[in-house]
């Protein structure tokens, strides 16, 4: 059985992760490679992945939205899964669920998202 880390792992710390620890750096590079088209940046630094469970090649991932009226979530969600898919395989089964629950906020974005918006 893969060893399991539980929490924030240390190359995760912008969200939390649950699953084998040899998987992690390619699961955070694949959702920094899903950009919020109305932002130009990605859904890592902008802090809008909660979570990420990886169980054998199925993953479940919490994400939000800067706002619930956002144009772009479907197209974000199709990104992640399309990436996480590409990671874990042909088979693979990626939930990803738009959540609300905490709501995001400013804090949330790297020293390197806020910089690139001018909150600095």
């Amino acid at each position: 059985m893969a060893e399991e880390s539980r929490g924030t792992a240390p190359s995760l710390s912008a969200f939390d992760y649950s699953g084998p620890p040899g998987l992690a750096p390619a699961i955070a590079a694949a959702l920094r490679r899903v950009v919020d088209p109305e932002m130009a940046l990605n859904i890592v630094d902008l802090g809008l992945v909660y979570g990420v469970e990886i169980q054998g090649r199925d993953a479940q991932v919490r994400i939000t939205m800067t706002s619930a009226a956002c144009p772009v979530a479907e197209m974000i969600i199709d990104d992640v899964v399309d990436e996480l898919s590409g990671v874990l395989g042909e088979g693979a089964k990626v939930d990803c669920e738009l959540v609300w629950e905490p709501p995001w906020a400013p804090e949330r974005m790297s020293p390197r998202a806020r910089s690139a918006m001018g909150w600095d």
